[in-house]
């Protein structure tokens, strides 16, 4: 799983510009979540092959009393407790304050990894300026300049470095694959209900894994002869024999349980309808490319207006997700959830699948036959050929010439012949158009 950086400090120096700077690769705030303060986001970063998720905070204020002080005060503290080290950012310029005393006492009695950026610090290398900031006790000033780049790749670098690599998961041997499972979906929509559903049927085999050190938890469960490893993002823990399923929501546990699963079971309440926090959980599912299954919990408590609006809340808000199969269920009555366990595992498949290279081209042709693309001034596409370039999600390279001019409208086309040819139920597909280097195109007229 990707580790979590916080940033941290008191208001304007810089905890917003330096987000910025160090999500630059991948434009991707992803929880801007209702129902959280809108004083901290999420996003991702990479340097190198390193992959690492950012949560930026309002002004902190450890002692705030109440208001909007004290909120956004348990806001941050929240962000520190998900974090795995947090950049604690001064401003070099302004100098120590008071208030960078008590956010660094607070920090102090944590005992979580924390790093001093001292921000701001445009030509002030080896100022005697950033000396003051030892008082702090949290050892050594990084000085960097969030607006302009200096130093942040190292100040990275030192942040990450005593933190534990997690390597993925081995290839599974052939036959012995285990399906990796994320439930997601806001709180109280019955993610608990519906787990304990399944932990609690027959031929059903659960037992506790070791966690991360974010205390991540694992379930293996053993269904029909597949095996399956339910990523926890509800909580879940072990209370001698039984389960119980603790309903709180983290950003971070959803985004890290979604990204490092095979498949993503969206969880939403039929008495509520879609709402922004679904679609903004739905959106990143499919960023990530993972194959997705959206199951409408608590059927049975709406009735058949509720059920009529709620369809067309989903067909609007979700028509992202048309490839994906939906059912309804009642994780209480358990009701619908045997038809989920299948579709769950054909999402799998899709999203494993191997197209032959003949196959796809043909149907590509017969594509192109039944409906040729659109001339583009004096050029009209020519798509020659097409093969597999990845699985989880599928991916189809198209090869040809003056592929840059074909609409997305002709690739939903497309997209669609190959959907029905290969039955690819539940999973992205993306359709990459390579065009053909012109042998002549250097060649002199003479």
């Amino acid at each position: 799983m990707k580790p979590v950086i916080a940033l941290v400090g008191r208001p304007n120096v810089g905890k917003s510009t330096l987000f910025n700077r160090l999500t630059k690769t991948r434009d991707a705030i992803v929880a801007d979540f209702a129902g959280l303060t809108r004083d901290r986001h999420y996003g991702h970063g990479r340097q190198g092959k390193l992959e690492y998720i950012v949560i930026d905070t309002g002004g902190f204020e450890p002692d705030a009393g109440s208001g909007i002080y004290r909120e956004m005060a348990r806001q941050t503290q929240q962000a520190v407790a998900e974090a795995d080290v947090v950049l604690f950012v001064v401003d070099a310029r302004a100098g120590l304050s008071a208030q960078d005393h008590e956010i660094a006492n607070y920090l102090r009695r944590l005992g979580k990894p924390c790093v001093l950026a001292g921000n701001k610090a445009e030509g002030m290398q080896g100022s005697a300026q950033l000396a003051e900031f030892y008082e702090l006790g949290l050892g050594e000033v990084f000085p960097v300049s969030a607006a302009h780049g200096q130093g942040v790749r190292g100040l990275v670098e030192h942040a990450l470095q005593p933190l534990p690599v997690l390597e993925e998961d081995d290839a599974a041997e052939p036959g012995q694959e285990v399906i990796r499972l994320a439930v997601a979906g806001r709180p109280n929509v019955g993610k608990s209900t519906l787990i304990n559903a399944w932990l609690g049927e027959e031929r059903l085999v659960a037992f506790d894994l070791p966690g991360t050190t974010r205390d991540a938890i694992t379930v293996p469960l053993e269904r029909g002869g597949r095996k399956f490893e339910l990523i926890d993002t509800a909580g879940l823990r072990r209370k001698g024999r039984v389960f119980e399923a603790i309903e709180k929501f983290s950003v971070v546990k959803t985004l890290q349980a979604i990204e490092s699963a095979h498949v993503v079971l969206l969880l939403l309440d039929a008495t509520q309808g879609v709402t922004d926090q679904d679609a903004h959980i739905a959106g990143y599912i499919l960023e990530s490319g993972r194959a997705v299954v959206v199951a409408i919990n608590k059927w049975d408590a709406v009735d058949s207006y509720q059920r009529q609006e709620l369809e067309r809340s989903i067909e609007t808000r979700l028509s992202f997700l048309k490839f994906a199969s939906m059912h309804y269920i009642s994780a209480q009555k358990r009701q619908g959830l045997a038809p989920l366990w299948t579709a769950l595992v054909q999402a799998y498949k899709a999203a494993n699948c191997k197209m032959p290279t003949p196959l796809l081209t043909r149907v590509l042709l017969e594509a192109v036959q039944f409906q040729s693309p659109k001339r583009a001034g004096s050029f009209r596409p020519k798509l020659r050929y097409a093969h597999q370039g990845g699985m989880n999600p599928p991916i189809i390279v198209v090869h040809g010439n003056s592929l840059e001019h074909v609409t997305d409208a002709y690739k939903r086309f497309l997209e669609g012949r190959f959907r029905k040819e290969f039955d690819l139920v539940g999973t992205p597909l993306r359709i990459e158009m390579k065009t053909s280097a012109n042998p002549y195109a250097d060649k002199g007229t003479g």
